[in-house]
């Protein structure tokens, strides 16, 4: 493994652009909340219960800026879910392309400081599910 391995803010930058290309290359990218363990990684199935998803913005991110040092983007606009699928305590997400689309990305949720922001981690079936927050920060160095 590298050490001290590190790239410019312009790289960085352009890494989160392609980011937010990939999440829109399907119809509207989305966002399934889950319950239960979380998968080792994002190539991994997941075989646990989904409680909701939510529908991100036709443009899913704004374009990268500067956290010097560092680079962020921020979701555009997140529909939240009128009427969650099932009840249970919510984990982790996962960020796919589509509904049943590709998997770009999967992380923590919480209320608070978490990879995403949610109203709340008790989600009760048919209840509504928002999205309070939602960034990503790449490092420069």
């Amino acid at each position: 493994m590298a050490v001290g391995f590190f790239v410019t803010n312009a790289v960085a930058q352009s890494m989160l652009n392609a980011f937010t290309t990939a999440a829109d290359a399907g119809t509207a990218a989305v966002i399934n909340i889950y319950e239960g363990a979380i998968p080792a990684d994002a190539d991994a199935a997941d075989a646990t219960n989904k409680l909701a998803q939510l529908t991100c913005s036709s443009v899913s991110f704004g374009a990268a800026t500067d956290l010097a040092p560092g680079a962020r983007i921020t979701a555009n606009a997140i529909s939240s879910d009128t009427s969650a699928d099932s009840t249970g305590t919510a984990t982790h997400f996962r960020l796919l392309t589509q509904d049943a689309g590709t998997v770009l990305a999967q992380g923590t949720v919480g209320v608070g400081t978490f990879d995403l922001a949610l109203n709340t981690v008790s989600i009760t079936s048919g209840s509504t599910v928002a999205i309070t927050a939602a960034t990503i920060t790449l490092p420069e160095g």
